[in-house]
């Protein structure tokens, strides 16, 4: 019964046999030659090729070799004309002993592909052996009053022909005392016995001398002779009787010498000398028998070691001889025991030491394996380690293919040691092992891969040429020149490029200035590609650091010069300010002397109002010079200067008190600027209010200046304040949320009323610019594109131009397209350009 470890090997090895079926075609046999032994080397045996259905021109294109167990070459190919040949010259004797019929194994073997045939090679006996005798004289000695009809045995002789070409008879010199009779034994050989016909008497002669002769049937026979000299002895009439006429034992082969084999007992019922019995071995050449007898116990032991596959079997003829000269014989049938003495053997055939990675199943090795034990002993399994990607199909009579389990790849493992063990089934088990080395191919199945899939750097503006940004960096599992990674842009504009990239290094460096002011973020495609072609890519988006290099700016949108003198609190000049940097760079500060009356207010984002601080005196001073200073808070600060020299003046009203001029409405309400600009962020609360350039009349009394009114509109009214001293300010009130998108200006007329009769009125248009600021989304025309592309197609055909809106303004309003998420295999077939939304087939 089998163990549960030799069940699962065989498991493990034998998963299918479906090869044999492309190996062997169903139902076929062996082909079978025949020819007599001797025959001289090179001699023509058979057309080998014919007779299995191939073509001559096959075998040499398919690596024909003829293989023989135990790989001694007793044939060879003729591949170019496809003749199987002898070798040498064939012994049947030596090549298969006793063994009738003689029939020697062998297998054509096709390499590629792998195919067996089986053929038979029978060698039949010609008559080149004579009978011999090993002993070249007998000696009988028999009694004188010997019975006639007694038989007498006669030892044999021995020819290493088979069949009508060994022994057939024997025959005995003319004589009238004897003739030879010839018997068959059971194991087909022939053996004389010698039979009394005349009785003798020693008085007449004492001693006769015949020739026994052996013959064969061959043509021509053969024959051998030895001599039989008979001593006639005195009366001795009971002859050695053993217990058993025939023996049976077993011995292991690898039993020690001097082992007890059997012992053999005889007894004679003669006295005295006439009784004493000896042992000998009857039958047998002492130098190559490997057992010996004690003449006296008569144990027979071991004298030479056993071997199972040698020798299976011994047939021992014991004598027994009484003092007398009388003698009796048995038969000892000894049978060698098989052991596992024999190491199985592996002739590995063909050898594949290197095979490419992702193949299909691949032989790797074709291989025979043999053991000459026999039974359990001889029987055996192959195996290779669990864990190797390979399998065992055992494919014709003892030979094995190594073939890969699924495709190898090299990236995973370069290298497989296989150990291959053929163990027998014998007790103790024996095993012998190959190991193999099994070198896996490198292919270019590896795109380059980029340690990051996305890069983000940062790059002050205005940093030197050739300063360094980022390195990229990409990685390729293949080996060689498939591994080798080379760099490049990824579909850019040369022209407008501010960076190159070293196509060894992965270094990014800049290549033309920076400025923050003109670019905030730049986004690069890298593609990695290597020595088959194979690419990777990567994305980079590059952002410009501003730095403080702009100096803030101040624009003037009202200013009122000259001013009246005692009046308190007047707006002197409204005016903006504004940095093109960013962040701490763009906040700015704004300050005046602080020796001066006036003061400075701010209002909206960005916006001041300059106002005098109380009631000036024109007469203390006439004339000031105003200097506004606006600085950033950036590193270096940096700052603008804006300077204003303002006018005092006299109010009219005192000259009419001193001419008593009685005033009439005479002077209509007059702007000093036709148009007041002003600008509002989209996004300022409603009840924001925004002073307004005050008109001036020159009237007085109710005839000067009373009121101010704002063409209707749905966002704004207009506030009067009015500054206690006569004077009226108007303020601009916003009732609702601007919004850029659907009112970017507007345009509002505002009207100066005095309180005349009849009134008259001076007008300003108020432009109002909304600011915009980043509150709308991009969205596309269409939420979903349809497209259709041949699998023909050229690369960097286009495949859809998709278009996007942003209902913002300036940079707001600019719109990038880029995918928002994509697998590998898309960024691998499809390209987006960023500008214009262009989706292409990507260039590969």
């Amino acid at each position: 019964m089998e163990t549960a470890p030799a069940k699962t090997l065989q498991k493990r090895q034998v998963i299918f046999l479906a090869i044999l079926l492309l190996l062997w075609e169903p139902g076929s046999e062996a082909v079978r030659y025949s020819m007599p032994e001797e025959t001289e080397s090179g001699s023509f045996v058979a057309t080998l090729a014919k007779d299995l259905g191939l073509r001559v021109g096959e075998l040499a294109t398919r690596g024909a070799r003829i293989h023989y167990k135990g790989n001694k070459q007793l044939l060879q190919l003729d591949v170019t004309t496809g003749n199987l040949l002898l070798y040498e010259k064939l012994d049947r004797e030596v090549l298969c002993g006793a063994t009738d019929p003689c029939i020697l194994h062998f297998q054509l073997l096709l390499e590629n592909p792998v195919q067996f045939f089986q053929a038979d090679l029978q060698l039949t006996d010609i008559n080149d052996h004579s009978p011999e005798f090993l002993e070249r004289e007998m000696l009988l000695k028999i009694p004188e009053n010997v019975q006639t009809g007694t038989v007498f045995p006669l030892k044999i002789a021995q020819d290493f022909d088979i069949g009508s070409n060994t022994i057939q008879n024997y025959t005995i010199s003319p004589n009238s005392h004897f003739h030879v009779v010839t018997h068959n034994r059971g194991d087909g050989r022939k053996y004389p016995e010698l039979v009394l016909d005349k009785p003798l008497d020693r008085e007449e002669g004492p001693e006769l001398s015949l020739t026994l002769t052996a013959l064969d049937s061959g043509a021509p026979p053969r024959s051998g002779t030895t001599a039989v000299r008979i001593e006639v002895v005195d009366i001795n009439d009971n002859a050695p009787e053993f217990l058993q006429s025939v023996y049976e034992v077993q011995i292991p082969e690898n039993s020690p010498l001097n082992s007890l084999v059997v012992a053999v007992s005889a007894r004679d019922l003669d006295a005295g000398t006439n009784g004493n019995v000896a042992y000998a071995l009857f039958q047998g050449d002492e130098a190559t028998q490997p057992f010996v007898i004690d003449e006296i116990t008569g144990e027979i032991r071991l004298k030479r070691a056993l071997d199972f596959e040698a020798t299976r079997y011994y047939n021992v003829e014991i004598a027994a001889t009484d003092g007398g000269g009388l003698s009796g014989k048995c038969t000892v049938v000894i049978k060698v025991v098989d052991v596992n003495d024999n190491v199985p053997e592996l002739t590995m055939s063909t050898l594949t030491s290197s095979t490419p990675e992702n193949s299909p199943e691949t032989v790797v090795a074709v291989f025979s394996v043999s053991d000459p034990d026999s039974g359990d002993n001889g029987r055996m399994v192959c195996s290779i380690q669990n864990d190797l990607p390979f399998l065992l199909k055992p494919t014709f009579k003892n030979f094995y293919t190594l073939v890969t389990e699924r495709p190898l790849d090299r990236e995973s493992r370069a290298e497989y040691n296989v150990t291959i063990t053929v163990t027998d089934m014998g007790t103790p088990r024996l095993k012998t092992q190959h190991n193999i080395t099994i070198v896996v191919l490198d292919i270019n199945d590896n795109a380059p891969e980029f340690a990051q899939e996305f890069y983000e750097a940062q790059v002050p503006e205005n940093s030197s040429l050739g300063s360094l940004v980022l390195t990229v960096s990409a990685r390729d599992l293949d080996a060689g020149s498939f591994g080798e990674v080379s760099y490049a842009l990824f579909q850019v504009d040369d022209v407008n490029q501010p960076f190159e990239l070293n196509a060894n290094t992965g270094e990014i460096r800049l290549r033309k200035t920076l400025d923050f002011e003109e670019f905030q973020s730049y986004q690069v495609d890298v593609e990695a590609t290597d020595g088959g072609g194979l690419s990777g890519k990567c994305s980079l988006v590059i952002k410009v650091l501003d730095v403080n290099d702009n100096a803030p700016e101040l624009t003037m949108s009202s200013l009122t010069n000259p001013i009246p003198e005692n009046l308190p609190e007047i707006i002197v000049a409204v005016f903006s300010v504004s940095d093109a940097d960013s962040g701490h760079n763009q906040q700015v500060t704004c300050s005046i002397d602080d020796n001066l009356p006036f003061l400075l207010r701010p209002s909206v984002e960005n916006f001041y109002t300059l106002v005098t601080e109380g009631a000036l005196d024109r007469e203390s001073r006439a004339e000031y010079n105003i200097t506004i200073t606006v600085t950033d808070m950036g590193t270096p600060r940096l700052k603008t200067e804006h300077n204003i020299t303002l006018l005092l003046e006299k109010p009219l009203q005192i000259f009419r008190a001193e001419l008593w001029v009685r005033d009439i409405n005479d002077h209509s309400s007059v702007f000093l600027d036709r148009e007041i600009p002003l600008k509002i962020l989209e996004v300022t609360t409603p009840g924001a209010a925004f002073l307004l350039e005050s008109a001036q009349d020159s009237d007085v009394g109710t005839n000067n200046l009373r009121n101010y009114t704002i063409s209707p509109n749905a966002y704004f009214h207009i506030h009067v304040h009015d500054s206690g001293e006569g004077i009226i300010y108007p303020e601009l009130v916003l009732d609702r949320l601007l919004d850029q998108e659907e009112v970017p200006e507007l345009s509002l007329l505002l009207t100066a009323l005095d309180g005349g009769s009849p009134p008259s009125s001076g007008t300003a248009l108020v432009c109002i610019l909304v600011l915009d600021i980043n509150d709308n989304a991009p969205e596309f025309v269409q939420s979903l594109y349809k497209v259709q592309v041949t699998e023909d197609s050229l690369v960097v055909s286009l495949v859809v131009t998709m278009s996007a809106r942003d209902l913002d303004t300036g940079s707001n309003g600019e719109i990038v397209y880029a995918f928002f998420y994509a697998t590998e295999r898309i960024l691998k077939t499809f390209q987006i350009n960023p500008t214009s939304g262009n989706l292409h087939l990507k260039l590969n």
